[in-house]
């Protein structure tokens, strides 16, 4: 996976399957979303670039993704492309999505 960051995320529906979904442009990316047919598109802004590893930790605990179709939705992407990270890389990633935890409450 890349290092690039992001800074909007959430969740789409389309042809009945959930996705998570990465931008930096919040208004864009809606309009792109719901331009292609998109259902239930569900983004926020992160207020600070993360991940997307980081930002599927940050998905995960908000209360606006608790829902089983958007936590299965992350999951199965976190499984198909998020590698382990290093242990001096971990820490990093914690401070960084406290802190967006902190900003997106």
């Amino acid at each position: 996976m890349t290092n690039k960051t992001f800074n909007v995320a959430g969740t789409s529906v389309l042809n009945g399957k959930c996705k998570v979904r990465f931008a930096n442009d919040y208004v864009g990316r809606f309009k792109i979303l719901a331009k292609n047919g998109h259902e239930d598109i569900n983004l926020i802004e992160l207020g600070v670039d993360l991940t997307k590893a980081e930002v599927c930790q940050v998905l995960l605990a908000h209360d606006a993704f608790q829902d089983e179709a958007s936590q299965e939705a992350i999951k199965d992407f976190i499984g198909r492309n998020v590698k382990v990270e290093k242990k001096t890389t971990k820490k990093a990633t914690k401070s960084k999505v406290k802190e967006a935890e902190a900003e997106s409450a």
